[in-house]
């Protein structure tokens, strides 16, 4: 359990830097500062997916509590836009905790105790918050904000009249004709309805990022109630129109829900550690699953992707597959890593699959060269793990059509050139995980043959072996190509490392970056079975030249300080922010291959593990109980991006499954 006294809670300038997190596995969360105050447009209390995963859509904001009792305690801490901080609730916060995923305050009121806890149902777009009196007698009143926008956007409510009504137990709002109608549902009381705007919300943390930093949202209605020692009052927000408010039973649905993934993590990772590890590795188990999610297919059958990051990404093919392993493999949940196999299975088109899925529900998007070959990757840690011999039968026909489909030449000049090599891009194209892209400008191309790119698709071809020798089939065209690949392969070392890409419009690039190490991580790659890209020595040399270069202690850097355009800090507007990305911003997930690799070369658990633990402690930092996608280049590498990303909490998960 993760705790926090008054040392966080009491400090604003911690407490509204912490962020918490909880998902109901189709695409909705809820997610807010620890200070309860506003500090992104995608913050509140009912985010729901209303055409899972996606269509996610800000319904209700927060609620603002006051107890009466000897004097009137305000709970709530509101930003405005003109600089006041009213009121200032945090200062009566004593302390914080996780429970699980469910973030639980406690308020100190002079001799009074009020407990707050948040949770979402599984599988509804349904948040529950229960507030429990512990010591004496008060009056508990909550106001409601609400809204109705994406979660991407901000509104502007001046003129906007919502419509709403009574039901059992509650109220609804329809944000207007079209829209799908929600519900507020209280266990006890009476609602009573308003329909005030609070304009003026000042979000900092859109501030920071050179976007619109003001807010409005509608003050819909209020709930008082008497409280007595022990007493508890449930409000609940929610999509559907009738939902139990037996909180006893909503939460203990929670908690079993929480103890059966922590059950089947126990089955494959070491999550007995001695504390404080195997606390953390608990943690991150419960953070694995917050990515999962369901996707319907076209059939109506049920899928399964992974959402790569909160507060804002969708599900990204290249990001599912890295993450799958870590994910379900290393938490026991093979049966989801078969279903997601399964659902992107569907998806594949000209030997590719999609980067990625867009909110509004168009036709994904193809323009990734790696996503399809991690998917190779993520197939043959399945098979390892299940020993499944019939989803390779099953799908063995795709797999053999995307190696015929590189040969030939797929999108964006995606082909095997004669050297063993594939080349990918083109003018405007971002291909490679470092994808960022302002307008036409692409911020690193790498238009060529990049190095990651060919080290995947050696251990591609060399899974395809694998492949085929289970299921009977000829081996001899995918040894041939590997061939062909390893000794090509060789045009990347440069003398002390290696090219980051070959063969571009500028010819090789020398720009030190971690692109590398997978040449290393990469089981066939670095010669788990077989032949490895790089001999010993030229893997002891990369491993030295990243640890040297770009390790900090949450990842890897994305470029080398020492390089002309390298970039420490990530923020302003957009165009900085993505000048940034991938010109020295540390990526966590990153720290899973660079660790792979240095105990590969060096063997050393004990270093091996040493590494991962600063990151592991960054579960108290940033988004509590889960990690961050990238950091700040230069120390003290604040969080930055998404503040929980997926990849970041696979790699750890899986790398620590490896080394225990």
């Amino acid at each position: 359990m993760l705790t926090f006294g008054r040392e966080l809670c009491g400090e604003l300038a911690t407490a509204e830097k912490r962020e918490w997190l909880v998902t109901n596995g189709i695409g909705g969360y809820a997610a807010g500062t620890v200070a309860g105050v506003l500090t992104r447009r995608y913050h509140g209390l009912l985010v729901a997916a209303l055409k899972p995963p996606l269509g996610r859509t800000l319904l209700v904001t927060k609620l603002d509590e006051i107890l009466y009792a000897d004097r009137d305690y305000s709970l709530a801490t509101n930003r405005w836009i003109d600089g006041t901080l009213a009121p200032q609730g945090y200062r009566h916060l004593e302390s914080f905790r996780l429970e699980g995923t469910i973030p639980v305050w406690t308020f100190a009121l002079g001799d009074r105790l009020l407990e707050k806890r948040i949770w979402m149902e599984p599988k509804a777009n349904t948040t529950y918050v229960r507030y429990h009196l512990q010591r004496g007698r008060a009056k508990l009143s909550l106001k409601a904000l609400v809204n109705y926008r994406d979660y991407h956007g901000n509104t502007s409510g001046q003129g906007w009249q919502m419509h709403t009504g009574r039901v059992s137990h509650g109220i609804y709002i329809q944000g207007h004709t079209e829209a799908i109608p929600y519900y507020l549902f209280s266990d006890r009381g009476e609602f009573q309805l308003h329909h005030d705007w609070y304009q003026g919300f000042a979000l900092s943390m859109e501030n920071y990022r050179g976007l619109n930093d003001r807010d409005d949202h509608l003050c819909v209605a209020s709930l008082t109630v008497e409280l007595a020692p022990g007493n508890s009052l449930l409000l609940a927000a929610s999509t559907l129109n009738s939902i139990s408010l037996d909180g006893d039973a909503a939460l203990a649905t929670r908690q079993v829900y929480e103890q059966q993934l922590l059950s089947q993590a126990a089955n494959v990772v070491n999550i007995q550690a001695p504390a404080p590890i195997a606390e953390s590795v608990q943690q991150l188990v419960l953070a694995a699953d917050q990515f999962i999610v369901d996707r319907f297919l076209a059939d109506e059958s049920d899928g399964k992707t992974i959402i790569a990051g909160y507060p804002w990404f969708g599900d990204w093919g290249r990001d599912t597959m890295i993450s799958l392993p870590g994910l379900t493999l290393a938490t026991g949940r093979p049966q989801i890593a078969r279903t997601l196999i399964r659902t992107f299975a569907r998806y594949l088109d000209q030997g590719m699959l999609p980067n990625l899925f867009p909110d509004s529900g168009e036709t994904p998007e193809y323009n990734t060269v790696d996503a399809i070959l991690w998917y190779f990757e993520a197939i043959r840690a399945y098979y390892v793990a299940t020993g499944d011999d019939s989803l390779l039968s099953e799908i063995w026909p795709e797999l053999a059509a995307i190696i015929d489909w590189h040969q030939c030449g797929t999108r964006y000049n995606i082909h095997l050139d004669s050297d063993g090599l594939i080349y990918a891009g083109e003018a405007g194209a971002q291909l490679t995980w470092m994808d960022a892209k302002v307008g036409d400008w692409v911020v690193t191309p790498r238009m060529g043959k990049p190095v990651e790119i060919n080290a995947l698709w050696y251990n591609a071809l060399r899974c395809m072996e694998l492949f085929a020798r289970v299921l009977g089939k000829p081996t001899q065209d995918y040894t041939t190509l590997a061939q062909q690949t390893l000794t090509g392969f060789q045009r990347f070392w440069q003398g002390a490392y290696c090219y980051d890409s070959l063969d571009g419009p500028d010819g090789n690039d020398a720009a030190i970056r971690p692109n590398q190490i997978f040449a290393i991580s990469l089981p066939f790659a670095g010669g788990e079975a077989g032949e490895a890209l790089l001999d010993i020595n030229q893997q002891r040399a990369v491993v030295e030249v990243c640890g040297r270069e770009l390790l900090t202690s949450h990842g890897l850097r994305s470029l080398s300080p020492n390089h002309p355009h390298y970039v420490g800090t990530y923020g302003g507007d957009q165009l900085q922010r993505d000048g940034a990305y991938h010109q020295g911003t540390t990526w966590g997930w990153l720290l899973g291959p660079y660790v792979q690799a240095h105990f590969r070369v060096y063997r050393d658990v004990e270093q091996a593990q040493g590494l991962l633990k600063p990151l592991v402690q960054h579960l108290h930092g940033g988004c509590i109980g889960s990690l961050s996608e990238i950091f700040d280049g230069d120390a003290p590498m604040t969080p930055r991006g998404c503040f929980a990303q997926a990849w970041t909490v696979a790699e750890v998960l899986r790398v620590w499954q490896l080394l225990t």
